[in-house]
């Protein structure tokens, strides 16, 4: 399509194009995982230790051959009781399931909630410490999944010594659910991973967005900004398409808009970072689209100069109040609608005795 006819595309035909794309990316992702597994077992077959070894591997072969035949024939990922969609994020997990949710029976949906609830324990285990004070910052966060496990992303990586800089992460992954969650950790891995390394910030984006590319599958992306924060107020942060962060002060709220692309978009991307200095009172403001984007039940965004807005009036207010009052009102804002997306909020502020502290 040519550029100039690309504006009168409709936004909904726009995102129905799109959500047919990634359908087909997974589709054929989910082919090449039951054909690599079809050739597995052909050669876990020819060398079994023992006949029960070997007729388990045929039970699974002939799983795999009768998903392949599905898919050949159309009706793959169907639910063989009530005809509708299995769950795309279930499919990609297990290619080898052939009922949705809501048809499965009590044990095996007692066992799908119990490693749910493994991994939201999990999950939640990687979170940072709240209410953290290092150097001349304080940072607090509020992280709230709209199921068990969630697909937002976001870390506190602490200095190795006294002159080191905090690095600080708030990403959200695509897709949602066990998936997302999983994506989540893969990420929250490599960062602490490439942390050891010494990087700037747009360098270590670009080596995060590198080992991203070859290690998911096509479709699969996540926006994210990553920070470091050192002394005398200056922080240094590049984004990966997220939303924009906030720097909030007596003179009122600026936005640090994105300065690349997604991260799982393309391998050769290139990140540029940003300074920032703050004042002692200053605080910068983090948020997934979960918040910018919550509804009410008349369909109404939040948006971002809401968020920006509130955030400037209770400025003064301690961190933790600051952090509290802020997400109160978004979800004062949609009070009567079911939250549909993970929200996180990340603020790191300079500390207001910041001038009286000492540099070593």
């Amino acid at each position: 399509m040519p550029e100039s006819d690309s504006a009168t595309v409709p936004k909904a035909r726009t995102s129905e194009m799109e959500a047919r794309s990634m359908v087909g990316i997974t589709d054929r992702y989910i082919r090449e995982q039951l054909e690599m597994r079809r050739e597995r077992l052909t050669t876990a077959i020819a060398s079994a230790p023992a006949p029960a070894v070997t007729i388990r591997f045929h039970e699974l072969l002939s799983e795999v051959d009768s998903a392949l035949k599905r898919m050949d024939a159309g009706n793959y990922g169907i639910c063989e009781v009530c005809n509708d969609p299995i769950e795309r994020d279930r499919l990609i997990e297990d290619p080898l399931i052939r009922l949705c949710l809501d048809h499965l029976s009590s044990e095996e949906r007692r066992a799908l909630e119990g490693d749910l609830e493994l991994a939201a324990g999990i999950q939640r285990s990687l979170l940072p410490p709240t209410n953290l004070q290092l150097l001349d910052w304080q940072m607090e966060y509020e992280y709230k999944p709209a199921g068990l496990v969630s697909g937002d992303y976001c870390d506190v990586i602490l200095p190795s010594d006294s002159n080191g800089e905090l690095t600080f992460l708030i990403g959200d992954v695509s897709g949602k659910g066990v998936a997302a969650s999983l994506l989540m950790s893969y990420l929250r891995a490599t960062f602490r991973s490439l942390s050891t390394a010494s990087l700037d910030v747009n360098k270590l984006l670009e080596a995060a967005n590198r080992l991203f590319c070859e290690s998911t599958m096509a479709g699969q992306f996540a926006t994210l900004i990553c920070g470091s924060a050192g002394r005398d107020g200056e922080l240094q942060i590049a984004s990966a398409g997220h939303c924009p962060a906030l720097v909030v002060s007596t003179d009122g709220v600026k936005q640090v808009r994105a300065t690349g692309l997604p991260l799982g978009m393309f391998s050769t991307s290139h990140y540029t970072a940003e300074r920032i200095e703050l004042q002692p009172g200053d605080s910068l403001l983090l948020y997934t689209d979960g918040i910018s984007e919550a509804r009410d039940r008349n369909g109404n965004e939040y948006g971002i100069e809401s968020i920006a807005h509130f955030a400037h009036k209770c400025r003064s207010q301690s961190l933790q109040q600051f952090t509290a009052m802020c997400l109160n009102d978004v979800r004062r804002f949609s009070s009567d609608t079911t939250q549909s997306d993970d929200q996180t909020m990340m603020v790191i502020r300079r500390d207001k005795s910041a001038n009286a502290l000492p540099v070593s």
